[in-house]
């Protein structure tokens, strides 16, 4: 099932069991992939979809820390349950130590060495998790691999 279906169900079982939180989520999810279809001037596959969503998760972990230094605990709290919906139609992320292993695979397939070609390095591995891990953490991870 692509996820424009499974969000099309999901929408229906939110609307039948009157959630309109999730069904509000659900909604907005809709409109930016139909946005991005428009924008492009055709179908987006799977993998453009979850960029995104990760690109939504983004925002919103962004606004978390924002709400949370200005003491806005409601805010806070609707913003994580915006995340783990969103969360839900991603595919599973990888842990450190997954993502610890491409790295170090790409460091040997490239040859980086040095921090000065972390840009490279970085520009070979996001493909590869492309979706199943953070870019925060990835590059962390990186910039620690090439210290």
């Amino acid at each position: 099932m692509s996820l424009v279906e499974r969000l099309t169900d999901d929408m229906k079982t939110a609307m039948k069991s009157k959630d309109k939180f999730a069904l509000t989520v659900i909604r907005m999810i809709r409109s930016e992939l139909k946005y991005a279809e428009i924008d492009k001037g055709t179908p987006l596959n799977d993998d453009e979809s979850f960029q995104i969503l990760n690109k939504e998760m983004k925002k919103r972990r962004e606004s978390v820390e924002d709400y949370t230094k200005a003491d806005r605990p409601e805010e806070v709290e609707k913003l994580k349950r915006e995340i783990e919906i969103i969360q839900s139609y991603l595919p599973e992320q990888l842990t450190e130590e997954e993502i610890e292993g491409i790295i170090d695979n790409t460091i040997a397939e490239t040859g980086v060495s040095s921090k000065k070609e972390m840009g490279k390095l970085m520009s070979a591995v996001m493909p590869k998790l492309q979706g199943r891990a953070d870019g925060k953490l990835v590059s962390q991870i990186v910039s620690n691999k090439l210290n």
